[in-house]
């Protein structure tokens, strides 16, 4: 790891900062952050504990559901820990290669997520527009290969991000990430190189695996409610606006993926420490927030949840 010019080549490891500006009180922003991940955890794991024991709700729905579950669980696992490491143990190193195996699988995993809402998009939308067609078109068959689709899709396309900072950046200006866990933007941004590449791909990635899922799905849920009050009874209308725990789930999680992806390239009239705490918060706040919504606004779900309590 020689250093030339101020420079660094092809550093062995990198040195976390943590939130910039804040590092007396990170011990203390450690504490609501363990919370959230905990209860995210209990919640998601009762989700998939509840969704594979009852044989009725092996359903699309349901099933891409145990999918977010467990996609909320491993996106917040490989982040959170190493984050309580450097705000409570003083543990900020990290090998380059983990660093980078660390972005595959953030980016993975919020590509997943984004398929999963996808999914569960369409799927309302047929069960909604096509009643007599649902279980005709979602077929197990076809649940499985779309399952297969977004997870396939993500890990592909994240890929050449890692070849791309591998092969082509070799120096760097510090070994320093002013940030709590390894984000693609923010390692890009340490190379001396020219990095426009770098910055189209992730663009162009971050559409294919983000973009076109944000349109399909506001098109899914536009035509939902096209169709559902449309309908001539009152009755079938509150019944049909079950997918408003989707669009809650789907608000939450896109909102906080914009302001996290624009920030990292653009906005930096915002202040670091609140630019890092709100994007650490969102691969917490939509595991935590999950569970709730979907046990509290979904009947098949609540039900078993008391049910297996009071038994």
């Amino acid at each position: 790891m020689p250093i030339t010019n101020g420079t660094v080549f092809m550093p062995s490891g990198l040195t976390f900062i943590g939130i910039p500006g804040l590092e007396t009180v990170q011990c203390w922003i450690g504490i609501p952050f363990c919370a959230m991940y905990i209860m995210a955890l209990m919640g998601n794991s009762l989700l998939l504990i509840i969704i594979k024991s009852e044989p009725s709700l092996h359903e699309p729905m349901y099933i891409f559901l145990a999918m977010l579950g467990a996609t909320d669980i491993a996106l917040s696992t490989s982040i959170v820990p190493k984050m309580l490491g450097i705000f409570w143990f003083h543990l900020p190193d990290i090998y380059f290669d983990a660093c980078l195996f660390q972005v595959w699988l953030i980016h993975t995993f919020l590509g997943i997520e984004s398929g999963v809402l996808l999914a569960m998009a369409l799927d309302r939308f047929v069960a909604i527009c096509y009643p007599l067609r649902h279980a005709t078109i979602f077929t197990q068959q076809l649940v499985t290969n779309i399952a297969l689709g977004v997870t396939l899709r993500p890990a592909i396309l994240v890929s050449p991000c890692l070849l791309l900072i591998k092969c082509r950046l070799k120096h760097y200006r510090t070994k320093l990430i002013s940030h709590t866990y390894c984000e693609h933007m923010a390692l890009v941004k340490l190379a001396t190189e020219d990095v426009y590449i770098n910055k189209f791909y992730g663009l162009l990635r971050a559409f294919i695996a983000g973009g076109l899922d944000l349109i399909l799905i506001t098109l899914s849920y536009t035509q939902i409610f096209i169709t559902v009050f449309h309908c001539p009874r009152k009755r079938h209308v509150l019944r049909h606006l079950t997918c408003v725990p989707h669009i809650c789930v789907f608000f939450q999680f896109y909102l906080l993926a914009f302001f996290s992806f624009f920030t990292h390239r653009s906005a930096t009239y915002i202040p670091s420490y609140i630019h890092i705490t709100l994007s650490s918060l969102y691969f917490l706040v939509p595991p935590f927030l999950n569970p709730f919504v979907y046990g509290v606004k979904t009947k098949h779900i609540r039900d078993k949840v008391v049910k297996m309590f009071c038994s």
